[in-house]
């Protein structure tokens, strides 16, 4: 008969507090202290009246000792499956080994694991069956837990970064009545009560740079955004962002407020500036190189190309590359173009990545010195863009014939394109300071600090097919 499993259970010790402070402890020594942990149980071996364990709870592994003749219900205790949930009182010892452990003198069944455990040396293999079972894949593969514990202290380290400095954390809608703050198709859902569509954000922008026009001048938010685009390992329909607002700052401040942020998170996370990614070494140890786009196509695609290049031959370059391309395309698409598909993977970086064209920068403000650009920057490490910045734009009228331009494409059949926020154009006439302002893709940045290749691997529950009825 299943034993009752009781509603709570007092704990006053971890595995990992106990291999701290009894790490120099003698073997064959047992103490005075007598403790209660709790947690799974992962490991057992019987020999004869003599029973071992390995009780894993969420900070670490501890041995049990249980010997026949005064642990309770023996023979219940050696039943026990791979995975069960117990509790467990009892003096803290050390085996003639010398292996730290808590002598089972009292035990209680929490939960029974009625299913079992993959192999406990080799973890899941199966990636479709690590991402749909997270709730085993931390249990049985190190790495994953490791990379979570250090996502939760980046994202910890990041706010106290930002509030030191100055930031006030804010929240935005995430149900907003038009999209905007990118170029993405979103999401939409219909409110009943109001009977209206609404999209789930693909940015919060629009709506910090509305706080800096009322005040706030150093504003931040960390959460959720959602883009309905195709899955890959860079890619998942919802990621978190880091987006920040900064009144009278420009693109180069940002500049150096992204190298510092990312230099001292890894300082403080993996120990250093210096890592190895993908078995590859990459220093973030500012300063950053800073390049434009147009010098950096030169170098990687051996092309001289500007937005003053004429189309047929930006369109040629495009061909010779099979680089496809729209007839609607202006000079300033086909640049990017170039660049993402020549360019951008082969910058290990770090390195910033200035001076984007006008054409496909709605929101950046007009660049001071290069006429058809603006100054927008992407931070570009391993290859990959983890976030984008500009000298925001805070001119009413211009932004107003920007967004005009946008919501005339999205009307043409451009899902991606922007919708005309008439409310975001009023803050504007309000009067918006030059500001600076960054977006940061966490997920990308836990990737290259936990040394992962997949977005799937840094999001506890990323998002996958239906899974196949059996």
């Amino acid at each position: 008969m299943t034993p009752e499993i009781p509603y709570r259970h007092d704990v006053d010790a971890s595995a990992a507090a106990l291999q701290e402070a009894y790490a120099s402890l003698p073997p064959g020594t047992e103490t005075e202290r007598v403790v209660t942990v709790a947690g799974r149980l992962m490991l057992r071996r019987v020999q004869g009246k003599l029973a071992f364990g390995a009780l894993q709870d969420g900070s670490g592994r501890v041995q049990l000792f249980a010997p026949a003749l005064t642990t309770p219900r023996f023979d219940e205790f050696c039943a026990l499956s791979l995975g069960d949930w117990i509790a467990v009182r009892g003096v803290v010892m050390t085996t003639k080994r010398g292996e730290l452990s808590v002598r089972v003198d009292e035990w209680t069944l929490l939960a029974e694991a009625k299913r079992p455990f993959p192999d406990k040396w080799h973890g899941i293999t199966d990636p479709d069956t690590r991402y749909r079972q997270r709730y085993v894949d931390l249990w049985v593969t190190e790495e994953a837990r490791h990379t979570f514990l250090l996502r939760s202290r980046l994202l910890s380290f990041v706010r106290r970064w930002l509030e030191d400095r100055g930031f006030m954390e804010v929240e935005t809608p995430v149900l907003q009545p038009l999209p905007g703050g990118a170029h993405a198709k979103p999401f939409v859902t219909h409110h009943n009560a109001l009977d209206m569509d609404v999209y789930l954000r693909v940015a919060p922008e629009l709506y910090l740079k509305r706080l800096v026009a009322g005040g706030f001048e150093k504003v931040f938010e960390i959460g959720r955004v959602f883009r309905n685009e195709g899955l890959g390992y860079r890619w998942n329909p919802e990621f978190t962002m880091l987006e920040l607002y900064e009144a009278y700052a420009d693109y180069t401040d940002m500049m150096v407020l992204t190298e510092s942020l990312i230099a001292d998170a890894a300082t403080e996370l993996v120990g250093g500036t210096k890592l190895r990614y993908l078995d590859r070494e990459l220093d973030v140890t500012p300063p950053w190189r800073r390049a434009t786009m147009t010098e950096l196509i030169a170098e990687h695609a051996g092309i001289e190309v500007d937005i003053d290049t004429p189309i047929d031959e930006l369109r040629a370059h495009c061909d010779a590359r099979e680089i496809p391309w729209e007839d609607g395309d202006g000079p300033g698409k086909l640049v990017l173009e170039l660049y993402e598909k020549t360019t951008e993977a082969e910058l290990w970086g770090p390195v910033f990545v200035c001076d984007y064209p006008k054409e496909v920068s709605p929101l950046a403000r007009d660049h001071r010195t290069r006429p058809g650009y603006v100054e927008r920057f992407e931070p570009i490490i391993a290859g990959r863009e983890i976030g984008n910045a500009f000298s925001e734009l805070n001119d009413a009228d211009e932004q107003r014939a920007r967004l005009e331009e946008q919501a005339r494409h999205r009307a043409a059949g451009d899902e991606e394109a922007m919708s005309y926020d008439e409310d975001y154009v009023r803050a504007l006439e309000y009067g918006l300071p030059p500001t600076g302002g960054l977006g940061i893709g966490i997920d990308r940045l836990v990737m290259v600090l936990a040394d992962v290749a997949t977005i799937r691997d840094v999001i506890l529950f990323p998002t996958l097919r239906p899974e196949q009825e059996k």
